[in-house]
């Protein structure tokens, strides 16, 4: 079992400052792209209908990055996202970039389902929490706790 998602991504003129060097803000659009990917064909749930049709957002209401290293024009960087977290109403994901196995930047974020229509937190519904399952980190035995 598959537990992390990947996509490459081909740094372009428009992710770049004057410098030629990602812009820190295009990072948080690239992983926003991957997570609607990771959606549409990772867990097989369309991101657009679950948006429009159904109504459900998932906006990041916690975020932390860390930027090792700049990603230049030209160059293809791999985004590779797991789950760190599920609960009743959110996720927890980590996303790591990186080219050439030198990390570029990590972020972990804590994405919330909610309601377009209340505009609160909704539990998470259960064909995404089917899909999200096979994603999930192992959870440890209750044996490797005992003493």
């Amino acid at each position: 079992m598959n537990t992390s998602f990947e996509r490459p991504v081909r740094i372009r003129f428009s992710h770049c400052d004057p410098a030629g060097i990602v812009y820190f803000p295009q990072y948080l659009v690239m992983t926003n792209v991957l997570v609607e990917d990771w959606f549409n064909e990772g867990l097989r749930i369309d991101y657009a209908h679950m948006i429009g049709q159904r109504r459900i957002g998932l906006p990041i209401v916690k975020l932390d990055c860390e930027f090792s290293r700049p990603s230049q024009m030209g160059e293809t960087i791999l985004l590779t996202l797991s789950i760190a977290t599920i609960g009743r109403s959110s996720i927890g994901i980590e996303i790591h970039g990186h080219c050439n196995g030198e990390t570029r930047f990590r972020s972990q974020q804590k994405l919330v389902f909610m309601s377009f229509e209340t505009s609160k937190s909704i539990a998470i519904p259960g064909d995404i929490a089917s899909a999200l399952a096979a994603f999930a980190p192992p959870s440890p035995s209750i044996e490797a706790h005992r003493p």
